[in-house]
């Protein structure tokens, strides 16, 4: 198989992926805790002390899906998957949550966009980490914002989505050696 031809399937399995991320996050919200609050989120453990709804899990491994969408295939299919996601976010998020879901799903993800795209270059795990903490700093915010007019619950949220871009890291590595050994072809 030649490097292109596994770029490009290996960008078709990270997008389907990162599509696949929108349902799950909504799915584990209301399915998958510790603790599941009558009508509201399941929650979490994220820290000692701290809980997030379950969906931050996923929501923190689509930012680097996302990443790796644009690694493979570029910035436009990286676009059009933002665009997929957020229409996605708008069908899977409970009714009460589709502006929240919606426009927190878009900006974090077109925020990620733009601070990975210039700093790929430079190296996928610093464009990795650094857009993936700009995105689910936005989504944190503006989810939290939109749904209830409080950030009371920032910290829990930032901190879930981090665990998820963390354990990423090693893969990423692994990926990274893996692709200058092949010669594999980088998408910007």
């Amino acid at each position: 198989m030649t490097p292109d031809l596994r770029r490009r399937i290996e960008g078709m399995a990270v997008l389907a992926g990162f599509t696949a991320c929108i349902p799950a996050a909504n799915w584990l919200v209301s399915n998958v805790g510790t603790v599941c609050v009558p009508e509201g989120p399941c929650l979490i453990p994220v820290a000692p002390g701290l809980a997030a709804p379950s969906g931050v899990l996923v929501v923190g491994l689509a930012l680097v899906l996302r990443d790796l969408v644009q690694r493979r295939l570029g910035r436009y299919w990286a676009l059009a998957a933002i665009i997929v996601g957020a229409v996605l976010s708008a069908i899977f998020a409970p009714p009460s949550l589709i502006l929240a879901s919606t426009a927190a799903f878009l900006l974090s993800e077109l925020a990620d966009l733009g601070v990975y795209t210039p700093l790929q270059q430079r190296g996928l795990i610093l464009a990795v980490v650094a857009s993936s903490v700009v995105g689910l700093i936005v989504d944190s915010a503006v989810f939290l914002f939109l749904a209830f007019g409080s950030l009371e619950f920032l910290l829990p949220q930032i901190i879930g989505k981090a665990w998820m871009v963390l354990l990423s890291l090693p893969v990423l590595s692994w990926l990274r050696r893996r692709d200058e050994q092949i010669g594999m072809p980088v998408c910007t």
